[in-house]
């Protein structure tokens, strides 16, 4: 089913009603002229290369995570108190450059990729499923994890659920690797329900949780190339792919009473079970009909639209274009549009777009870093959230006086060119900043039209090409979508 990009406002001209829907559907307006999202194209070149040539790229996620582990027991065992320092040193610098990789391919995605919606729905599913990439190794996972989510970001809830919880990123950082029979940790099975899933207050009980926790034992991470030894009874029972390894020795193989169904000791299968359980829970598709509307709509969505889409996610099985579809074909979607407050992730990737974006005269955007380093200063860093509840949705969180201070530094930054965001990456190259322009054709082509009459008439004010730019990245009607 193709996914739409959503009603507009009957009242709105064409072309304005068209901007704020693509608006909407996209990490924001990049170019004209105006065309629907589209999959069927590719990444500029110059942006294909730069992520094609990284190590997160070149190597499979195993293999990395591996060498990686390899370095840290080497440089670990290193008698000389100094020479040890320095390894742990240089496997540290290894470790947050496969991290700036994996941020810097997510934001090339966001800038470029055609297939816009993929890229929002990715980064609210990664937000829904969050990791904090500082803990443990999950540095040297967390592209591949990304990655895993993107595949599925527009697919069945059900698959993406159990991708997550197959993904070393996610049974590291929940520690369900260190659940086994016998030595229960029930952190994994406790953030399945009450924050990936159904939700807090749902029909579920503590003792679901103890369940799904003695369920999950044996689910964990193996980072060696052979399978451990065990029983023969066992071994047909073991699974492995990649670095996801179900182990029938850590096992719990007792019977379960979970959500009021009986779950006799099986291995695995008893994992299915348990997750299909959940996922046609109508919590989950309430409460994630809810989570979704919020990120597209803003501050709370009205209930037609959630039940609207509640009915879809049923009806469909999960199926997450069907409930997207469901949102945007509503008239409270349409009247919406224009209304929605920008998180920080969503300001500065439409603000850069806006300034370097596809069709901006081949430029591509070489240095990431100002905008890796924006997200981190407003509080919401990529892989930074340490907690497993993800950031905020809500627009209160992204409103405050800091916050807006900061937005006002970027815009200045982006709108007289001294961000350095096309700056080559080869240092012995000359670079002339130069301030983009803004007041561009999308600007003449109903921007100007779809922005309000008071912004207006500020930029009207601007002493120079710059100062329009900063004013207009700083306005109101810009921090919205």
């Amino acid at each position: 089913m193709p996914l739409l990009i959503g009603a507009v406002p009957a009242q709105a001209g064409e072309k304005e009603a068209t901007l704020a829907g693509i608006n909407r559907a996209t990490w924001g307006l990049a170019e004209w002229p105006i065309g629907a999202p589209s999959a069927d194209r590719a990444l500029p070149p110059a942006a294909q290369a730069r992520i094609d040539e990284m190590r997160i790229s070149r190597e499979g996620m195993p293999q990395l995570v591996m060498e990686m582990d390899a370095q840290n027991r080497a440089a670990n065992q290193t008698p000389d108190p100094t020479q040890r320092q320095a390894a742990k040193k240089d496997w540290q610098q290894a470790m947050n450059a496969l991290e700036r990789e994996a941020q810097t391919r997510s934001l090339l995605r966001d800038l470029y990729s055609p297939d816009q919606m993929r890229e929002q729905m990715t980064w609210f599913w990664f937000n829904q499923f969050n990791v904090h990439g500082k803990k443990r190794d999950i540095r040297a996972m967390v592209g591949d994890y990304e990655d895993v989510i993107r595949a599925r970001s527009l697919g069945r809830f059900r698959d993406l659920l159990e991708a997550t919880l197959r993904h070393p990123a996610m049974l590291r950082y929940l520690d369900n690797d260190q659940n086994a029979a016998g030595h229960i940790n029930e952190n994994y099975a406790r953030e399945i329900m009450e924050l990936h899933t159904m939700g807090v207050g749902s029909d579920y009980s503590q003792k679901d949780v103890q369940e799904l926790a003695r369920i999950l034992t044996g689910v964990g991470v193996r980072l060696r190339p052979d399978a451990p030894r065990m029983k023969p009874e066992w071994q047909r029972l073991y699974l492995r792919n990649g670095l996801f390894e179900f182990n029938p020795a850590r096992h719990d193989f007792g019977t379960k009473h979970f959500m009021g169904h009986t779950i006799h000791g099986s291995g695995y299968a008893e994992v299915e079970q348990a997750l299909d359980l959940i996922a046609d829970n109508p919590a989950t598709a309430r409460r994630l009909s809810t989570r979704i509307a919020t990120y597209f709509m803003g501050d709370r969505p009205p209930a037609s639209v959630i039940e609207r889409m509640t009915a879809a996610w049923r009806q469909s099985g999960g199926d997450i274009t069907t409930v997207l579809n469901a949102m945007t074909a509503t008239p409270a979607y349409a009247a919406s549009l224009g209304h929605a407050f920008k998180d920080p992730v969503h300001y500065v990737v439409s603000a850069v777009r806006y300034a370097y974006g596809p069709g901006r005269d081949g430029h591509v955007v070489t240095n990431l870093d100002p905008m890796i380093n924006w997200l981190k200063r407003m509080g919401e860093g990529l892989y930074d959230h340490q907690t497993p509840d993800g950031y905020p949705l809500g627009a209160s969180a992204w409103t405050g006086p800091g916050q807006m201070e900061v937005r006002f530094e970027i815009a200045k930054a982006i709108g007289n060119g001294s961000a350095g965001l096309l700056r080559p990456r080869d240092p012995a190259m000359a670079y002339q900043p130069s301030a983009p322009d803004l007041r561009n054709a999308l600007w003449s082509g109903g921007m100007d039209r779809a922005t309000t009459d008071q912004t207006r008439a500020v930029l009207n004010q601007a002493a120079s090409p710059q100062e329009w730019n900063m004013l207009f990245l700083a306005s109101p009607d810009f921090m919205r979508r």
